[in-house]
């Protein structure tokens, strides 16, 4: 018996037309449907941020929000942040402070990092350690994830800047 059901999903700015089991989550839509590897799988419980992407701009763990959720709503994952020519803020802030050792957290760090600077332009250093205090990392970077943040939130402000200029 066939369970599927239509499902339309918004993901980096492009609609895709899916048949989905009505259980699934977005993060196993995201990663064996779309080819979409930022969302890693971490703990399945929504619990290490492992998964984490944008829905509407909020931070949320992909691994618990069921995919026929969230049509209707912009889906945003790592790769729909910037390109390889031209990497969104955050991404650079991670690479200029060296803050990964293995990788597997910097999606969760580098997504929630997205929505607090967008919701908080200059967060505060406790501001960005509770942001970031549900998003695991087994590797001890803590420290250069934290200046990678300060780093964003800067780089940030000079795009901003920049954009409004050129209006």
């Amino acid at each position: 018996m066939n369970t599927s059901s239509p499902c339309t999903l918004r993901v980096n700015a492009q609609q895709h037309e899916l048949q989905l089991s009505a259980d699934v989550s977005l993060m196993h839509v995201l990663r064996n449907d779309l080819a979409l590897n930022g969302p890693k799988y971490g703990c399945g419980l929504g619990q290490c941020g492992a998964c984490t992407v944008l829905i509407n701009g909020v931070a949320a763990r992909s691994c618990v929000v069921p995919a026929h959720g969230v049509q209707g709503r912009t889906i945003t994952t790592l790769e729909g942040l910037g390109s390889r020519e031209q990497l969104h803020p955050v991404q650079q802030a991670f690479i200029d402070e060296q803050a990964a050792q293995c990788g597997y957290c910097l999606n969760g760090m580098i997504v929630m990092t997205v929505s607090l600077l967008t919701h908080t332009p200059d967060p505060t250093e406790a501001e960005i350690r509770s942001a970031l205090s549900g998003n695991f990392c087994r590797c001890g970077t803590h420290l250069e994830i934290i200046r990678a943040v300060k780093r964003a939130a800067v780089l940030m402000h000079a795009q901003h800047r920049r954009d409004h200029d050129a209006l």
